[in-house]
C-alpha cells in the first residue's frame, strides 16, 4: 500500500495509510474482525475530522475486506464517497465455499474491485459473478496479475500491472467524486486520463 499511496499522490489524491495493531505490535497474526474493524474505524474518524471533499475507504487484501466490513455496517462517518479494493480476498486460496462477501450488498458507496487474473484469492469468473449482484459496484481486471496485481515478469517497455491499477483507481475516483457513473459503464480505457 505505501507504493500505491505514493503514486495516488503523484497523481492529486492524497492518501492516509496506517498500520493495524498487530502490525505495530509485531505480531504475525492479524486480531480478530471486530479489533481490527474498530482500528479502520477510529482512522477514518480522525482522518475525516481533518480533511475536506470527498473521501474514500479501501486498502489492499484484508485492508480493503476490513473496509467494505466497517461500510456495511455504515460505521464510517461520513459514509465515503466509494470504496477501493486492490486485491479482494473473496476466499482462502483453495477454499472457494469459504466466501467473505456476505457483507458487500449492505455497502451503499459504490465499490470498486481491482485483481489479477491470477488472483488464488477470487477467480476472475467468482469476482464477475459478484459483482453482478452488487448494483454499485465495479470490477477491473489485470491479465496476468497475482494477488498483488503483479505480472510474472515484468518486460521493458510493458506498463507494470500494478500501475495500471493504480491509474485505475484515481480515474475512478475522480469520476464517482465528480458525480459521474460509479457502475457498470466505468471503462478505465475510456475514461480521461489527467496530464
Amino acid at each position: 500500500m505505501t507504493r500505491v499511496a505514493g503514486h495516488l499522490a503523484g497523481r492529486g489524491i492524497t492518501v492516509v495509510t496506517f498500520d493495524f495493531p498487530y502490525v505495530t505490535q509485531g505480531r504475525k497474526v492479524p486480531d480478530r474482525g471486530p479489533a481490527l474493524e474498530d482500528a479502520f474505524q477510529s482512522t477514518w474518524v480522525a482522518v475525516a475530522a481533518q480533511e475536506a471533499g470527498p473521501l474514500f475507504a479501501g486498502g489492499k487484501s484484508m485492508g480493503g475486506r476490513i473496509a467494505t466490513q466497517v461500510a456495511a455496517r455504515s460505521a464510517l462517518d461520513p459514509a465515503p464517497a466509494g470504496l477501493v479494493c486492490f486485491g479482494y480476498p473473496l476466499h482462502p486460496p483453495g477454499k472457494p465455499a469459504d466466501r467473505r462477501d456476505r457483507h458487500l450488498p449492505l455497502v451503499k458507496a459504490p465499490l470498486l474491485f481491482l485483481s489479477g487474473t491470477r488472483d488464488p484469492f477470487g477467480s476472475p469468473d467468482e469476482l464477475r459473478d459478484l459483482v453482478r449482484t452488487l448494483p454499485n459496484a465495479s470490477l477491473t481486471l489485470f491479465e496476468g496479475g497475482n494477488h498483488s496485481i503483479e505480472g510474472r515478469k515484468r518486460k521493458d517497455g510493458v506498463e507494470d500491472l500494478l500501475e495500471r491499477a493504480i491509474q485505475t483507481a484515481a480515474d475512478w475516483m475522480r469520476q464517482v467524486a465528480s458525480g459521474g457513473s460509479s457502475s457498470g459503464g466505468f471503462d478505465p480505457a475510456t475514461e480521461p486520463r489527467r496530464s
